[in-house]
């Protein structure tokens, strides 16, 4: 699989799928999670709603359709709030292998990856980094390409230069 990094808006990315930063309770919110659920409109909260109505768990990933987005579908992860106290990085890790394994469930070959729980939710941005390349290297996967997408320069450039 290739993986690559470009620094820009998750939301206008030409892929397959885009990997949406979600909370548990699928319901939208701020961040990754609410600029995906403002370009993808109501398809995408009608979906979340219809699909998860009971949330998902941390560390978990489920598909929704992507509305308005030019992508086919939205693979919703559930990243570990460190700031809540989570702070198992194997919740991280699985956020990037089972999107993966969504991916191939339902045939997507290119993907758009935010860095997930690095925002309001407090990881560590350099350890975001490496458990995100680390899992998307290691994880068997019918998966192309995988894009990074950063948002802002100071990201892009931790990436790239783990990359």
């Amino acid at each position: 699989m290739e993986i690559e990094v470009v620094e820009g808006d998750i939301t206008a990315q030409q892929v397959d799928a885009v990997v949406n930063a979600a909370n548990s309770r699928m319901r939208g919110g701020g961040g990754v999670d609410g600029a995906i659920h403002a370009a993808g409109g109501p398809a995408v909260l009608a979906d979340c709603e219809r699909r998860f109505p009971d949330g998902l768990a941390t560390g978990d990933a489920g598909w929704t359709t992507a509305g308005r987005m030019s992508a086919r579908w939205v693979i919703h992860v559930v990243g570990p709030n460190r700031n809540a106290g989570q702070t198992d990085r194997g919740l991280l890790t699985s956020c990037y292998r089972r999107a993966l394994e969504v991916a191939d469930e339902i045939g997507a070959r290119t993907l758009a990856f935010p860095l997930v729980s690095a925002g309001v939710y407090g990881w560590p941005k350099e350890d975001a980094v490496d458990a995100a390349l680390e899992t998307l290297r290691a994880t068997p996967t019918n998966v192309e390409m995988a894009r990074m997408v950063a948002f802002g320069r100071s990201s892009y450039r931790l990436i790239s230069d783990r990359l």
